[in-house]
């Protein structure tokens, strides 16, 4: 290799070198600042308009149920929910009657994504008129769920209701699942999200009852 060439290599392998560690430096540091953030405790807000679980676990909706059966909000949104899933088994897994809440309940069926949550949500807001929603989803989901939310309910006041994962879940798993969704989290915080290809149905909600 001449020496031009060899100098030039050299030259530009150092920039990227040095490109490449500020970015991982800077990814770092705002990793741990994200670990920070999803640990903090609930703050327990009141009361609101309406709730809305984003669903990804049984425990999501067990809790959603609950603050509705409490009376800590009239309406509440299953947002993602399965096609073939039924309310009353839901309700009897969480030990909630959700015969007496169906009317107040919608079923969101087009959802596979935390952008297509926010989507049905934005809809379901509008069309019941609210102003103040609970926000129920993991912790560890929570910090992107509410940015894609506000990209499309910039008037909606958001009231963090975070679910934690349980007990016995492994430290190595745990590590990769908040490095994933970190990253996850960045590319919200962008709206890129809006660009990317539709994994979602075509909308469809309807009363559980």
């Amino acid at each position: 290799m001449k020496p031009v060439l060899c100098q030039f290599v050299r030259h530009w392998g150092l920039r990227l070198a040095l490109v490449l560690s500020v970015a991982v430096g800077c990814w770092g540091a705002g990793f741990l600042w994200f670990l920070r953030l999803t640990s903090q405790e609930a703050q327990y807000p009141g009361m609101a308009d309406g709730i809305v679980v984003l669903t990804g676990g049984a425990d999501r909706v067990e809790l959603a149920l609950h603050l509705l059966s409490d009376g800590r909000a009239d309406k509440l949104l299953i947002s993602g929910i399965g096609g073939g899933a039924d309310l009353s088994v839901l309700g009897r897994g969480s030990g909630v009657d959700t015969a007496a809440l169906a009317r107040r309940i919608t079923l969101g069926r087009h959802a596979n994504s935390t952008f297509g949550n926010a989507q049905e949500t934005a809809a379901w807001v509008n069309d019941n008129q609210i102003r103040s929603l609970l926000v129920v989803t993991a912790y560890y989901h929570m910090p992107r769920a509410l940015v894609e939310l506000r990209h499309v309910l910039p008037d909606t006041t958001l009231l963090a209701e975070p679910v934690l994962l349980p007990g016995g879940t492994k430290r190595t798993l745990l590590s990769r699942l908040m490095a994933e969704e970190y990253s996850k989290y960045l590319i919200a915080l962008t709206g890129v999200t809006a660009w990317l290809p539709v994994r979602d149905t075509p909308r469809h909600t309807g009363h559980a009852g």
